[in-house]
């Protein structure tokens, strides 16, 4: 796989076939860095760092130079302060970021309407039927790269394939500010050399599974027996490297991608022990994540409590409710029924977070002859009608109201951050 630092960029001659790599996958380019140096270019060629200058914030993201040093998304700001104390630290936008993301992608459905983002900074593009208007694969890859550095001031990297899974791996590979095109013929030749983490869904627990049946290239993987293969990972799992390492991948573009989950997570400046003001964290969360459930119009049947401890070991606990919900109260009551468990035995927590899962559209409403939530949802209806005329926080429970300083919230405008720890 491609290293993050860009020292094993690839990228394509000018004679290669596209014909057949009409699937891109592009991906911006070290994007909140790159979105703040447009306020600092005098610090382009110097580490730069984006998160808070605190020991117990994670870095959210940085520059090529700073990766040079060993510094990458999500790790400790401490660490990394460590690997390069020269690192220029700057604090994140969020709301740029989005104004940003919304701009570039106005760019790719430009050139075509099939565009499916996958985050705030990638999307995959079929430009199949935009050759007659626009040109060749690699053609529109290069006429949008330069779209969005003329309008935007920021580079982005293209993979082109004729798969998914290829155009994704193609695009790290040309990191940064690069095009890299796979021809159909081609894909064996690119894939088989590459390592078995270079595979979807190969994690760190399936790598070392793997590496320990002796499989360690994407070639070992397509020419494993498969009942090997089922037997260290699972039919499913087994079957789906296999195709992959082949590169057989028939996904198309999805217009339609749901929201997964919806969640709330915080940092704290200080481990906390404190279970009351964990719990009133917790009743805070849930009422966001319900917040934005209304919303969107949807549902959640599945609730997560997410605990990180002093020691950076996280545990989650997931409950699935008899009825779907979008009900603050009916969510905190699920979450701080997990918590509970936990706290019985002591706890030190560096973060906390809620998320709801197996979403759905509906309006939360039971479909029995009696909803034990009805009360608490008109409550919470009548905070959303006074939320969107006042400004959120002008209604709160009581128990929010309490003193202590408040934790440091991570915002992610699209529901899950790009890069966790679950």
């Amino acid at each position: 796989m491609s290293r993050q630092d860009g020292s094993d960029r690839q990228t394509t001659g000018a004679d290669v076939d596209d014909t057949t790599a009409t699937m891109l996958h592009i991906d911006m380019d070290a994007f909140f860095a790159s979105v703040e140096l447009l306020d600092h270019p005098e610090l382009v060629h110097l580490p730069v760092v984006i998160g808070h200058r605190s020991g117990r914030s994670v870095v959210t993201a940085a520059n090529y130079v700073a990766r040079k040093y060993g510094v990458n998304s999500a790790m400790p700001m401490a660490i990394a302060l460590r690997r390069c104390p020269a690192a220029i630290v700057l604090e994140p936008h969020m709301g740029r970021y989005v104004e940003v993301s919304r701009q570039v992608m106005g760019i790719f459905t430009d050139m075509t309407p099939l565009v499916e983002p996958l985050s705030i900074d990638e999307a995959f593009l079929d430009v199949a039927g935009a050759r007659r208007l626009h040109g060749s694969p690699a053609e529109i890859a290069q006429k949008i790269r330069a779209r969005v550095f003329a309008e935007t001031g920021l580079t982005c990297s293209v993979g082109a394939a004729s798969t998914k899974f290829v155009a994704k791996l193609a695009s790290g590979r040309a990191k940064p500010d690069g095009l890299l095109v796979i021809p159909a013929e081609n894909t064996i030749d690119f894939l088989h050399p590459l390592p078995v983490g270079a595979l979807w869904g190969v994690g760190a627990t399936t790598e070392q599974t793997l590496l320990g049946l002796g499989l360690r290239h994407v070639r070992d993987i397509a020419h494993a027996p498969r009942e090997m293969l089922q037997r260290a990972v699972g039919v499913a799992t087994a079957q789906k490297l296999h195709d992959l390492s082949w590169g057989i991948d028939p996904r198309a573009i999805n217009l339609d991608r749901e929201e997964k989950s919806i969640g709330h997570e915080v940092t704290f400046e200080h481990d906390v022990t404190d279970v009351a003001r964990l719990r009133s964290e917790l009743l805070r969360q849930s009422d966001a994540v319900a917040a934005k459930l209304r919303g969107a119009g949807l549902v959640a049947r599945t609730v997560v409590l997410k605990l990180r401890y002093a020691d950076f070991s996280t545990v989650t606990r997931s409950r699935t409710l008899n009825e779907p919900t979008n009900v603050g109260r009916r969510i905190y009551e699920e979450v701080a029924g997990s918590f509970d468990v936990l706290a019985a035995r002591g706890i030190r927590v560096r973060l906390i977070g809620v998320r709801a899962e197996q979403l759905g559209t509906g309006d939360g409403a039971g479909m029995g002859l009696w909803d034990d939530d009805d009360d608490w949802r008109e409550a919470e209806l009548a905070v959303d009608t006074v939320t969107a005329r006042f400004g959120r926080g002008i209604v709160r429970p009581a128990s929010q109201l309490g003193g202590g300083s408040a934790p440091k919230r991570d915002v992610h405008p699209f529901g899950t951050p790009k890069a966790t720890d679950d």
